[in-house]
């Protein structure tokens, strides 16, 4: 027994004498392969290379992200989305402009006084000076006075020395709104002499009571008064005869002059015969936008130093926190960013884009991106012949008409600011049978550029589209009252109710595979949105350093205005 089990000890013994070897032999050749493997492998930059962010620079800026080759890829085609859904809706047949006055709004023989004259003096760019104009009326109105047709304004930011009659048909305005409001071109003389107006200023959104205590006690006495600075002067909540009243001056009484109207009718038709539809971006992507926003798109300290400098120019702007901007969504999309959420709403690279913009911040390369993803990208200067453009060329006002014109005959309309052209094409839009509009929901939209490239281009394009919603220049996207009026004109936009209740009747044609934005979902992130308040949206834009008290009668003129020079009007385009 014992030498059996001698013998199993040393059969064991041998055994393991033979193994260990082996398996020194075999790990050393798997170190040697991994070595080996080691030295074909790419360097740890490579793979950081993959995971890109936004930037002015270059489009593949090293993150600290882990290195996780990317997902993320954006496809030729725009996915499941029906074309009726990209261009138009089934709901904006049954809302339609209604501007006409009631029958119990007087006519303008019956509450125009003599010896009461109106001036104004607008302020800013070409369409912020369209609101100051349209409410120069309905302030004329209020006061019962004859309104002297506005003077431009030709000294802030744009330094254009157009007068009203280059840009807009004079004889047309006061023309259209005779049964309104009595307007002249100019002050009468009083005993042979000019009557000198009296200036003043009145606080931002006054009400109608707030005019008849400011303002008309002056114009008693004094006869004529120039309201200077006049842009957002005028409450967003009115009496509904005066709001149809600003619907008539904005979509009625303003027109622009024929050299102009032809003009930009011409351009227009040229994007329209390049393809079945086009969109229009008003990408507001220039320095001294970027500089203002105090925004920051990984430029590098070249960014920094070149923006910095330009925002000094504004030496009451505070210093931010350029990342809680992007966060909280006040800063422009860069243009790559628009050409990711156009493309996940559905629209294909092969659709035409008119952009609307003055220099864009870092030129082409920062429209690199956009154009390959949509790669047909025009603008008046690429359409029309310097020829053609000579008559309006070193007029900002002329050549933002053009623009706006463009803009306005578009199939879709995309704006990446909060200005007042947007302000203003969005509302007429609305008016004009709610033509689609976009307006990024930039809040929602900068956390999934910045995570875009850890999910598929179908996860991606699933939470744009979800995210838009409510951000789609739907009808009654925007609840009446909410935002400024010019933007949202409620109390000019009718419904016909009884061909929508049979519309409603009948079995949707579309699945719920296709993404249609008929179904109006407003986004429950309403920080986007402008509250329910006569606050000037502007000044949200510049910032709590400059918002005053509004519709307070009892404030004083002087402190009402703590506006820098150039401040508003960057924004005022």
């Amino acid at each position: 027994m014992a030498a059996h089990r001698r013998r199993h000890r040393h059969h064991t013994h041998n055994r393991f004498r033979f193994l260990i070897p082996a398996i020194s032999v075999i790990s050393g050749a798997i170190l040697i392969l991994y070595g080996f493997i080691s030295l074909l492998a790419p360097s740890p930059d490579h793979h950081h290379g993959l995971v890109r962010r936004t930037s002015l620079n270059d489009n593949a800026v090293v993150d600290d992200s882990s290195a996780v080759p990317s997902v993320f890829k954006v496809p030729v085609s725009g996915g499941m989305v029906s074309d009726r859904s990209l261009w138009s809706t089934r709901m904006s047949k049954f809302y339609f402009g209604c501007s006409n006055a009631s029958i119990k709004f007087p006519k303008v023989e019956t509450v125009t006084y003599p010896n009461r004259y109106l001036l104004i003096a607008t302020s800013g760019g070409l369409n912020q000076q369209r609101t100051g104009i349209t409410d120069a009326v309905v302030a004329a109105r209020i006061l019962n006075a004859t309104l002297v047709v506005p003077k431009l304004d030709q000294k802030s930011f744009w330094k254009d020395s157009s007068t009203f009659s280059e840009i807009f048909d004079v004889d047309w305005f006061i023309s259209h709104l005779s049964r309104d409001v009595k307007i002249i071109k100019e002050l009468p003389r009083k005993g042979g002499k000019n009557l000198v107006p009296y200036n003043m200023r009145v606080p931002r959104k006054c009400n109608e009571r707030c005019y008849q205590i400011r303002v008309l006690p002056v114009i008693l006495k004094k006869r004529a008064v120039q309201l200077s600075k006049f842009d957002y002067r005028l409450s967003n909540r009115l009496d509904t005869d005066l709001q149809k009243l600003r619907c008539r001056v904005n979509y009625h009484a303003l027109k622009f002059t024929d050299p102009i109207n032809k003009m930009g009718q011409k351009l227009a038709n040229r994007m329209r015969k390049m393809g079945k539809h086009y969109v229009a971006l008003h990408l507001r992507f220039e320095p001294d936008m970027l500089a203002f926003s105090g925004c920051y798109y990984g430029g590098g300290e070249k960014e920094r130093r070149e923006l910095g400098k330009i925002r000094k120019r504004w030496k009451t702007l505070h210093s931010n926190n350029p990342d809680k901007e992007r966060r909280q969504g006040r800063c422009p999309l860069t243009p790559e960013e628009v050409g990711l959420m156009l493309r996940a709403l559905g629209y294909n690279k092969d659709v035409h884009l008119y952009v609307a913009s003055g220099e864009v911040y870092g030129g082409d390369d920062t429209l690199a991106p956009l154009r390959a993803l949509f790669p047909n990208i025009h603008s008046k200067d690429t359409i029309a012949t310097k020829q053609e453009l000579e008559p309006f060329a070193g007029f900002s006002s002329r050549m933002a008409a053009l623009d706006f014109i463009v803009c306005d005959e578009s199939d879709m309309f995309v704006t990446n600011n909060n200005g007042n052209m947007a302000k203003i094409l969005a509302g007429r839009r609305r008016y004009f049978g709610h033509k689609p509009t976009i307006r990024p929901n930039s809040k929602k939209l900068y956390r999934l550029f910045l995570n875009r490239e850890n999910m598929t281009w179908e996860e991606f394009s699933s939470r744009v589209r979800t995210h838009q919603r409510g951000f789609m220049g739907e009808p009654k996207e925007v609840r009446p009252g909410r935002g400024e009026f010019h933007e949202n004109p409620a109390a000019c936009i009718c419904e016909d109710t009884e061909a929508k209740s049979k519309l409603e009747t009948l079995p949707r044609k579309f699945g719920k595979t296709n993404f249609d934005f008929d179904e109006v979902v407003v986004d429950q992130d309403t920080e986007n949105e402008p509250e329910s308040s006569d606050q000037d949206e502007d000044e949200d834009l510049i910032g709590s350093q400059f918002q005053h008290p509004v519709n307070d009668t009892s404030v004083d003129d002087d402190p009402l205005i703590s506006e820098s020079p150039e401040l508003e009007e960057l924004l005022s385009d």
